[in-house]
């Protein structure tokens, strides 16, 4: 088998990039096993492959004493010098002992090994590529379910979409192509476990680098995200070029490159922001789509009181406080929202903070305006007992984005 053999490890080499002599060590630890196993040998030895030839032989490795103690293991210094006058104390002396049949041994073993280290050496070589992927994104084909896990096919390893990662809600179809965030990469004793998400806020943040070239390019920059996976999520964008639009470079042409966000997250709606680094600015531009009368901070809590109109309280808290809760993830604010009413009624803020609502009760009819007002996803809440309830707090509106969940 010896030319074949060396063929085929220099032909393994080119083909999984694994370094012929970490083969070839590999094989000669397996045969000194398979050596010691076969012959039923308790001896010192050593196994050399040879590079060229192929051929293999064992050594018996004898320690050289003045008095042998254990014949397998020892030799006398006078039988050393023997061989050679200028072995002393402490030598090695090595004498060839490969047994006849001992071909058919090493090329069993040889296999097993080979097939064994090339195993392994793909699986390193799939952990290295993939742990440098960990909060990256990653595109793959939906292979099968198990146990409500998803198993995700990304060409060289399959990988888990667990169930606490998914989106409430959303389907999984058998080869249907998605893009997740690489959450984790694990080394197991199967080989490289890839987790993935697709409930993480960095999905969010990837999908828009790739969709937005001025992302890509560093012009504009996303300062934060705030997600509620399959219903909602924020995004703060920064242009560092004055005349670069950031949120109408992450919108698009008529909305396309938005677009196509939200239809990979299957419709889930997108606020997106200008970043400030002035709190009141950044805090009334997190409370979007509600306009916002004034915003009074207190630094020291990392606090700040929310004036709107009292026809927009609702619209700033947003369905089931989803709008106020996604803001105060954001800006990293607790947020107390008050309508105008309430807040001049508790001295809050003067009069001059009063808005002519002319021009927004123009917008509709008397009878389209009040069924706005009325509507389900529309009720306001002001300082009774509903909303106190809701919030869960007898005095004051805070929405904490620690404290106060859904």
């Amino acid at each position: 088998m010896n030319m074949e053999f060396i063929e085929a490890i220099q032909e393994l080499e080119k083909e999984k990039g694994t370094s012929a002599d970490v083969l070839f060590e590999a094989i000669e630890a397996a045969l000194i096993s398979a050596y010691k196993k076969n012959f039923s040998s308790l001896q010192n030895v050593r196994v050399y492959i040879d590079r060229v030839t192929g051929e293999i032989k064992v050594y018996t490795r004898k320690n050289v004493v003045e008095v042998v103690e254990d014949s397998r293991l020892q030799i006398s210094l006078e039988e050393a010098k023997e061989i050679q006058p200028n072995y002393s104390v402490d030598d090695v002396v090595e004498f060839e002992v490969t047994p006849k049949n001992f071909g058919r041994i090493a090329a069993q073993t040889a296999k097993q090994v080979v097939v064994q280290r090339i195993r392994e050496a793909e699986r390193s070589l799939i952990y290295d590529e993939y742990i440098n992927r960990e909060g990256d994104i990653v595109t793959g084909i939906i292979q099968r379910t198990e146990q409500r896990n998803v198993i995700v096919d990304l060409g060289r390893v399959e990988a888990i979409l667990p169930a606490t990662e998914q989106i409430t809600g959303e389907a999984y179809d058998i080869h249907q192509r998605i893009k997740a965030f690489v959450l984790e990469v694990r080394k197991t004793t199967k080989g490289p476990q890839i987790i993935l998400s697709r409930t993480h806020p960095g999905l969010i943040k990837r999908l828009f680098e790739l969709e937005v070239p001025e992302i890509h390019d560093g012009i504009v920059e996303i300062k934060g995200v705030a997600r509620e996976a399959g219903a909602r999520s924020k995004i703060a964008v920064y242009s560092k070029e004055k005349n670069v639009d950031p949120v109408g470079a992450c919108v698009g042409p008529k909305g396309s490159r938005v677009q196509t966000i939200v239809n990979e997250l299957r419709g889930e709606k997108m606020d997106i922001i200008s970043f400030s680094s002035d709190p009141v600015e950044f805090v009334a531009n997190a409370l979007s789509p509600a306009k916002v009368l004034g915003v009074f901070p207190r630094f020291e809590d990392k606090v700040t009181l929310v004036v709107v109109p009292d026809y927009q309280l609702s619209l700033a808290i947003g369905k089931e406080g989803q709008n106020a809760r996604l803001a105060a993830k954001l800006t990293g604010w607790k947020i107390d929202i008050k309508n105008e009413t309430q807040a001049y009624e508790q001295n809050l803020i003067g009069a001059e903070y009063f808005e002519n609502d002319e021009e927004y009760y123009d917008q509709y009819d008397e009878g389209e305006y009040e069924e706005y007002n009325n509507s389900e996803e529309n009720i306001e809440y002001d300082g009774n007992e509903k909303y106190n309830e809701y919030v869960g707090q007898e005095d004051g509106k805070t929405v904490d984005n620690e404290n106060n969940k859904e």
